[in-house]
């Protein structure tokens, strides 16, 4: 998802692995601008390291800055967030995933397939895929037109 665009770019389904996230970050490679001296991809996630390990195979490491949001729970309360520069030259304080959060709580609302425990969770993987890529067209395709005759 692109932060302040809420454009929803790529995606990957399945057990969150090395796998997967090399999946997501090929798919976010073609569908974006390759990063240059000029323009660096900014990127934020999680503490998961499989991220970390994955970026440099698929952009040039001098191009991308990338940090990570750890959040600190202690019995299931919020401590602290802790940020960190894992490669680039990110602003600490632009290090944030409350966008990325919000999506996915809108995708869960939208998409049944997404919910445990209710009718429509997804039991085959194709059938997932084939309703988030059909959403996908819709938020960044329909939905601003939907808004826009609202408006207009």
């Amino acid at each position: 998802m692109k932060r302040h665009s809420y454009l929803f770019v790529a995606f990957s389904v399945g057990k969150w692995t090395q796998e997967t996230c090399m999946e997501l970050m090929k798919k976010l490679a073609a569908a974006t601008k390759q990063p240059s001296w000029q323009s660096t991809l900014e990127l934020f996630s999680d503490g998961n390291d499989d991220y970390a390990y994955v970026l440099p195979k698929c952009f040039p490491l001098g191009l991308i800055d990338y940090g990570q949001l750890v959040k600190i729970k202690e019995h299931g309360r919020l401590l602290r967030k802790e940020r960190m520069v894992v490669y680039g030259v990110p602003a600490l304080g632009d290090v944030e995933t409350t966008d990325v959060e919000n999506f996915n709580g809108i995708l869960r609302e939208r998409l049944g397939r997404l919910v445990r425990k209710t009718k429509c969770f997804a039991k085959v993987e194709r059938r997932l895929v084939c309703s988030i890529e059909l959403f996908q067209f819709y938020w960044n395709f329909i939905k601003e037109f939907e808004q826009e005759s609202l408006r207009g």
